[in-house]
């Protein structure tokens, strides 16, 4: 019988590899930090935070776990992100490395001002 899919984000956390749940508990305070009024959800399967739209997204994988603030809230960052490797609108970082902090929060809150001060719509 298959494992139900996690209906909530402490779910989603809890059915996460071992070796990702730590990081993703690293990840979720830190976002919540920089939007503290933000919904936390599920859709497609991932956490997001969500306001009037969503500010970002994150998901845990094998070896990494993927930090997902759309293209254009990386691009600001791309020499900053030059020892990761960055997609088309996520960053992947492995677990066997310590978070970035403060780079992780200062794209957070560029995301967020991005969507929530000049209404930039969610484009993953």
């Amino acid at each position: 019988m298959k494992p139900k899919k996690p209906t909530s984000v402490d779910g989603y956390i809890k059915a996460a590899p071992e070796a990702a749940q730590e990081k993703l508990m690293e990840l979720r305070s830190l976002l919540k930090k920089v939007a503290p009024e933000a919904n936390e959800l599920l859709k497609w399967g991932k956490p997001v935070f969500e306001s009037k739209t969503i500010l970002f997204a994150y998901s845990a994988h094998k070896t990494h776990l993927s930090f997902i603030p759309t293209g254009p809230s990386i691009m600001p960052f791309k020499e900053e992100l030059a020892e990761y490797s960055v997609k088309k609108d996520s960053i992947q970082f492995p677990y066997d490395r310590p978070l970035p902090k403060e780079l992780i929060r200062k794209i957070a809150a560029y995301r967020k001002q991005d969507a929530e001060e000049r209404d930039v719509k969610w484009k993953y």
